[in-house]
């Protein structure tokens, strides 16, 4: 009989507040700051600091690895967040429920920018493919792909008062894109390196744009009714087409790139983010105290020159460009842009938003992400800012180095270079942190109320989890103590430090002076010199046996009791980095940087099986309790499980972003913790679910055909089409193994229908000669007429992937479809459907149905059809919006204020009520006064 084996499925991922791959926004109203985890999004409330709900895409939707999340933005005027991935795929979430809206497949290189309109009604991409997408939100389709840009695309930003697209790109320029007529209006040149970031304000009047320049470069937008009037200029059909004006530049406080440029909500302050630790906040003055500025500079300006007597005129060269407003005074970029006061944090900063609500006692909050797993959240006020919040106790500063499991699976301990953590592992939640050293490795002492921590520095932490607190530090090795073993069934561990020496110990209950209670305290009992660097302990179950690996890549193997050699195994190229000994004391397993795992027998020290495991060094690897199957986790990201006894590998867990440096397993095999250089602990669950090996070895193979289908071996080599200089249009979408999969249903259908329809021809001529004769309707088309039955399928197919899925189609099943299209016109909720369905069959087939007779009685008798069924459709949309618009009417004569005034009216009430108030207790006050003076 074939073995079963029972499969391991992802179940949680924790210990992420912030990756570094990708920027973080606040959502729509204010109150949650959304922020990346590796493959999930993260939506932390911003006054309670705690993760309400983590947006992720189900595991259904996506085979493989795990994508990063590379890129977030948020609609203002919706509750809809879009986040990119690693893939070029962008899914757009409702915040509110935490549900995928929609999948969208376009982008062949990771997602870098993306940006909603005002409306939230479409959203444009941008990614390292160079290219970028306009998607339409609502009705979940790519618009157009615009190409131009000679390297990776890295923001943009949308210009509504001219229907206008800005996009910035490392190759040192910033294009213009008219989204109208879908071309390049203007290449902005001027920036020396790569261009990182560039935003607009709230009321479009100034663009920003930084780079790795030391400076800042500004630039006015002109409005489509000022571009009117230039074009009766003497130089006209120049400025025609120049939608962005060269301002002026502002020098940076430091050296490092710009990460980020935003403007905050009300549009009266910019935060220009470095790639160091400095976040420079800049005050935008309105146009009145521009001008007042711009007055007294050249009021001062006068003054010195007369002073001089002399006027120098080298000083006008180096004058920035200026702004003239109807005045006449000369507006530069220093009168309208002022520094107003900078941030530092205590590490590097990855990304900021600004919160779109606007706090009562400050001018805005500010949220940054820094790179060592870091959430903080200043309040920025005229004369200085304050840290409100730093989400930091959800996670580890740095790498996750080891993790060890209580007895009793209920607690989780994980060290890092400066703090002990302990989760609870089936909630993911951090229960106790406490300060400690770099802690290389850590252990429980029995009965889970005291954890050891084995440090870099050679000292060995006793830890009391109920208080946290760290009770002593024990002076245990001159080097880095890289392991820590229990001694089964005694009282005592080993430790293996790189001083060559494997310690044993003693625990030890003792009230030291000074103290109220008994605690916890270790001493020496002996110990064992070795000729080289100890990397890993391991004892065997019955305490018979102490293995040893050493630096020089050997391990040995002592008698427990009296520590003398029994066995030296040979055989790794490079030193071993894991081992674990089996519940039967059988097997030993080790794992080193050569990447092989080897299997030894422990009665003999002879070598059962080598087996190239991972793709990097072998990091961990343990025995499920009582069994011979074990799990691996090496620096190529992957965890594996194995079966020892038949030397095969069983299972390929994915999941990690980086080296995986550690692994746990549940005393009863239920679980397996693992630990990351990703700074992710994720923890993967034994399922019912029984599997066997030939099926896991085909479904192997089967994505490694699947993987190559994608990007086939002729287009790896293929010359690249070359981009036009001024900018093209393309299609949006992107040939995926899901639109050839629904390509072959939509195919399938139509031979079906076309199977059935001969079927029912010829039922009619048989009972038109009289041969009654029962019709059976074919089974697979599940009682749907032809017709319905393929309109099904081709409904089936998600609208973002509907033109590359008909790009696929052959040109006879084309003259199928389009002969069914006439009578789905007459279904009213099909109307949108048959219309781009037909739209893209004439543009993609266009030269072949002119040329074919057969066509023409089809697409004549669809002509008429479809203009009748979409003017219905467009009269019925207009009575809507014009209903809509009379209610609207109605409702505001009924109020005193507009809908767009209500709230402003509100708060010009509250303002004054208030100052009323103020009023009232000033008079008060005065009245108590002149009694006191009275008296």
């Amino acid at each position: 009989m074939v073995k079963s084996y029972l499969r391991y499925e992802p179940r949680a991922s924790f210990g992420v507040i912030a990756s570094v791959e990708s920027n973080i926004a606040f959502d729509s109203s204010g109150k949650h700051l959304l922020a990346p985890a590796l493959e999930k999004v993260g939506v932390w409330h911003v006054r309670q600091g705690i993760c309400t709900r983590t947006l992720e895409p189900s595991t259904a939707s996506h085979s493989g690895p795990s994508l990063a999340v590379t890129s977030i933005a948020s609609s203002l005027s919706s509750p809809l967040v879009a986040s990119g991935y690693a893939d070029g795929s962008i899914r757009i979430w409702d915040s509110d429920k935490g549900t995928c809206e929609t999948t969208l497949n376009g982008h062949k290189g990771a997602v870098t920018a993306l940006r909603f309109n005002k409306t939230g009604a479409q959203l444009a991409s941008g990614s390292k493919d160079n290219d970028v997408i306009l998607w339409d939100v609502v009705g979940e389709t790519g618009l157009f792909r615009l190409r131009g840009h000679r390297d990776q695309v890295t923001d943009l930003v949308f210009l509504e008062s001219g229907k206008k697209l800005v996009t910035s790109s490392k190759d040192k320029f910033l294009r213009v894109w008219d989204l109208e007529t879908q071309h390049c209006v203007q290449i902005i040149s001027g920036h020396h390196s790569e261009v990182w970031s560039i935003d607009v304000d709230p009321e479009e009047r100034y663009l920003v744009s930084g780079s790795a320049d030391p400076e800042l470069r500004f630039y006015t937008i002109k409005d489509d009714t000022e571009g009117k009037k230039d074009v009766g200029n003497e130089n006209g059909d120049v400025n025609k087409w120049e939608v962005v004006k060269f301002l002026g530049e502002i020098q940076r406080q430091t050296k490092d790139r710009v990460g980020t440029v935003r403007f905050n909500v009300s549009g009266n302050l910019l935060a220009c983010q470095s790639a160091g630790k400095i976040v420079e906040i800049f005050n935008v003055l309105d146009e009145v105290e521009a001008k007042r500025k711009a007055k007294r500079r050249l009021h001062r300006k006068k003054e010195k020159k007369s002073s001089k007597g002399a006027v120098e005129v080298t000083e006008n060269a180096k004058e920035p460009a200026t702004e003239e407003d109807g005045s006449g005074s000369l507006i530069i970029v220093t009168d309208i842009f002022k520094l107003l006061q900078t941030i530092r944090a205590g590490k590097k900063v990855c990304s900021i938003s600004f919160s779109p609500v606007t706090p009562k006692n400050s001018l805005a909050t500010l949220a940054l992400s820094l790179n060592n797993n870091l959430l903080e959240f200043y309040s920025i006020e005229n004369d200085a800012n304050k840290k409100n919040l730093a989400i930091e106790l959800h996670g580890h500063r740095s790498d996750v180095r080891s993790l060890t499991l209580s007895s009793d699976n209920s607690l989780l301990l994980s060290t890092s270079h400066n703090a002990v953590k302990i989760w609870n592992p089936s909630t993911g939640s951090c229960l106790r942190t406490i300060d400690s050293g770099y802690g290389l490795c850590g252990l429980f002492v029995p009965h889970n109320r005291y954890a050891l921590v084995g440090t870099k520095g050679g000292t060995v932490e006793i830890i009391d989890i109920g208080s946290a607190t760290r009770i002593e530090e024990v002076e245990a090795h001159g080097g880095a103590i890289r392991s820590i073993t229990a001694i089964p069934d005694e009282n005592g561990f080993v430790t293996g430090s790189a001083d060559h020496d494997v310690k044993f110990w003693e625990y030890q209950i003792k009230q030291k002076p000074g103290q109220d209670s008994k605690q916890l305290t270790v001493s020496n009992v002996r110990s064992l010199k070795m000729n080289d660097d100890v990397l890993v302990v391991a004892i065997s179950p019955d305490a018979k046996y102490i293995a040893v690996a050493l630096l020089d890549c050997t391990v040995k193997v002592f008698f427990m009791d009296s520590l003398k050699l029994f066995l030296t195994l040979y055989g790794h190229k490079l030193p071993v980095m894991c081992m674990d000994i089996s519940s039967d004391g059988d097997l030993i397993v080790t794992g080193s940087a050569d990447k092989n795992l080897k299997i030894w027998g422990l009665d003999f020290g002879d070598c059962h099986k080598s087996l190239f495991a991972h793709a990097d060094s072998v990091m961990a690897v343990q025995f499920v309790r009582n069994t011979h199957y074990m799990f691996s986790a090496g620096k190529d990201r992957l965890v594996k499980y194995w079966d020892a006894d038949k030397f095969e590998l069983l299972l390929t867990l994915e999941g990690h972003h980086a080296d995986i440096w550690c692994l746990a397993i549940g005393s009863r095999g239920d679980f397996v913790v693992t630990g990351s250089h990703d700074r992710s602990i994720r923890r993967w669950d034994r399922t019912e679910e029984p599997f066997f090996i030939e099926e896991e070895k085909e479904k192997r193979l089967e994505d490694m055909f699947e993987a190559d289908l994608e990007n086939p071996f002729e287009n790896r080599f293929a010359p690249k089409e070359e981009i036009p200089e001024e900018g093209a249009v393309a299609l949006a979408g992107k040939k995926t193994q899901e639109t050839l999969t629904a390509t072959d249903l939509i195919v399938d259908a139509l031979d079906v229908a076309d199977m059935e329809l001969k079927r029912i021809t010829e039922h009619e001529e048989e009972r038109s000669r009289g041969q009654v004769t029962r019709f059976q309707p074919n089974p697979t088309m599940n009682g749907l007429p032809p017709s319905d039955y393929v309109l099904d399928a081709l409904s089936k197919v998600q609208a973002n992937d509907l033109e590359q899925t008909l790009l696929a189609l052959p040109f006879s099943d084309v003259l199928k479809l389009l002969s069914y299209l006439k009578d789905w016109a007459s279904i009213p909720d099909k109307v949108e459907l048959v219309c781009r369905v037909a739209t893209v069959l004439l543009q993609i087939n266009y030269h072949q149905l002119v040329s074919t007779p057969a066509s023409r009685p089809v697409l004549t008798a669809l002509k008429d059809e479809l203009h009748s069924r979409v003017k219905e459709c467009k009269d019925t949309l207009g009575f809507n919006l014009a209903a809509m618009d009379h209610l609207k009417q109605l409702m505001a004569s009924r109020s005193d204020a507009l809908f767009q005034d209500a709230k402003a009216k509100l708060q010009e009430i509250r303002s004054q009520q208030s100052k009323r108030l103020e009023a009232r207790a000033d008079t008060k006050e005065e009245k108590r006064k002149k009694k006191k003076q009275k008296k």
